[in-house]
């Protein structure tokens, strides 16, 4: 099978969240398993300098965009067999210190941006010789896509391939002026409240969702959360018209990369039977971030954008608690200055008992999950998260809130106490995040029941291997092949 791939984002090309990993390890997946996987994301700065082996397409691109026309070029990247990335080369669009926002301000023409990628990946769809069987979008900057293929199968487009959609996060559903639709060239009859109209503006997340053939979500649990007014952001409606097209796959996660036995981050591997090389970890990390190296205090970590969504006000209030206690603490993220100040001001009321690095650094992020004991994901809502699934593989004992793939993924004592893997909680306070780091601590004194659950946790299996059959599945279904 031929699956075309659309994501703004793809690892290790471009990354600012679990987006740009999911689709690499998908479209890896899939070549694997021997279908043709091929990827289109656009050319951000940086990414021809680090990948030399990238080499100029005799195609151009010359695209409606409104009244005007643009034009692009497009390079290619074998990866492996199978498997081949398509960037998109348009200066003037991605060329930029960000991706999506600079000093933290969304630039301003990110619908004028990401119309004109749907536009090229469509019009990949259609005219290269290579002809995919699927086209799979990610999330609202490809969400367009459906619709501009419904367009372009009204135009003449003969049996042109089904859509899916996946959603990561619909609290980000790519929202603009109404004006911005004149850039899709799309007909009047799209934009209306069963399309893409959404309160008289645009809303590409909400085109995708309407005119998608199939829409999935990264988790079975978000998949029903999505459905309901606490949840749905608005769009719970039109997400329940459209249930039946609608389900909930769990992502899945690349051992190859997140793992302890062959990783070149990592201070010294360790598995699941030797897991001495976990101390070594954990006491070269503390002193290398200036904490006292000192394997019998617990350490709890987070890598996380400092957002609302991640839970980060509750994180704050149960740490300002618990940080009287014996244990230490780790961060590694940016986001909110609100929330990036906060962290800054309990690292100068518990010196030594916290380290703050703001940003992202692949290395220390490998570091982080195999040093700690304990790893907080608090979240307000979780589409799925990976960063509890790397830990339970790293033998960091994931704290979560049961939403979304937190509850799918982590299996709480008070659910199975032999095959525990995890700590969970359900209200959304920081005096249940406390109360659960407290469980933490009590579970640290007891070293068999903590190497039980650590075992558990290591053993647990999220691979791909498991994960593309549901893919597959479900471009399967849509083709009836």
């Amino acid at each position: 099978m031929n699956i075309l791939l659309a994501s703004s984002e793809l690892f290790p090309f471009s990354k600012t969240g679990g987006l740009a990993d999911m689709v690499a390890a998908l479209a890896r997946a899939l070549a694997n398993e021997g279908h043709e996987a091929r990827v289109v994301t656009p050319l951000y700065r940086g990414i021809r300098e680090k990948f030399p082996a990238m080499r100029k397409v005799d195609w151009h691109f010359d695209l409606p965009l409104g009244a005007s026309w643009v034009s692009a070029e497009l390079w290619e990247l074998d990866v492996a067999r199978g498997l081949k990335i398509y960037f998109i080369d348009h200066p003037g669009y991605f060329d930029r210190a960000g991706i999506y926002q600079e000093n933290h301000f969304s630039y301003a023409d990110n619908a004028e941006r990401y119309i004109f990628f749907s536009k090229c990946v469509v019009h990949l769809a259609r005219y290269l010789p290579w002809r995919p069987d699927v086209i799979h979008g990610h999330d609202w900057q490809a969400g367009l896509i459906p619709a501009l293929i419904l367009q372009q199968k009204n135009a003449g487009w003969q049996n042109p391939p089904p859509s899916c959609l996946t959603i990561h996060n619909l609290a980000y559903q790519g929202v603009f002026p109404a004006a911005a639709y004149a850039l899709t060239n799309l007909p009047e009859d799209f934009f209306h409240t069963e399309g893409a109209e959404f309160f008289g503006l645009l809303n590409c997340l909400k085109a995708g969702i309407a005119f998608a053939d199939f829409i999935t979500t990264v988790s079975p649990r978000y998949a029903r959360e999505i459905t309901t007014e606490e949840y749905g952001c608005g769009l719970d409606g039109l997400l329940r018209r459209r249930q039946k097209q609608l389900v909930g796959i769990l992502n899945g996660v690349d051992y190859g990369e997140w793992n302890t036995t062959k990783n070149p981050h990592l201070f010294k591997p360790y598995s699941v039977g030797r897991l001495t090389g976990k101390e070594i970890n954990k006491l070269k990390l503390q002193k290398m971030l200036g904490l006292p190296a000192d394997e019998s205090v617990p350490l709890f970590g987070t890598i996380s954008r400092l957002a609302e969504q991640k839970g980060v006000d509750i994180q704050l209030g149960a740490l300002s608690e618990m940080l009287n206690t014996k244990m230490q603490f780790v961060l590694l993220g940016s986001g909110s200055p609100e929330f990036e100040r906060g962290y800054r001001e309990l690292a100068r009321q518990f010196p030594g008992k916290i380290a703050v690095r703001f940003g992202y650094d692949e290395t220390l992020a490998h570091r982080i999950e195999a040093a700690c004991d304990f790893f907080l994901m608090p979240s307000r809502f979780e589409p799925c998260g990976l960063n509890q699934m790397y830990s339970l593989r790293y033998g960091t004992i994931p704290i979560v809130r049961a939403t979304g793939g937190l509850d799918d993924s982590v299996v709480d004592w008070t659910q199975n106490p032999k095959l525990a893997t995890g700590i969970k909680f359900s209200d959304y306070t920081a005096r249940a995040l406390a109360k659960s780091i407290r469980k933490a601590l009590v579970l640290y004194g007891q070293p068999k029941l903590l190497a039980n659950c650590r075992r558990n946790a290591m053993r647990a299996d999220f691979s791909w291997e498991r994960t593309v059959h549901d893919y597959l599945a479900v471009y399967q279904r849509l083709t009836g092949v």
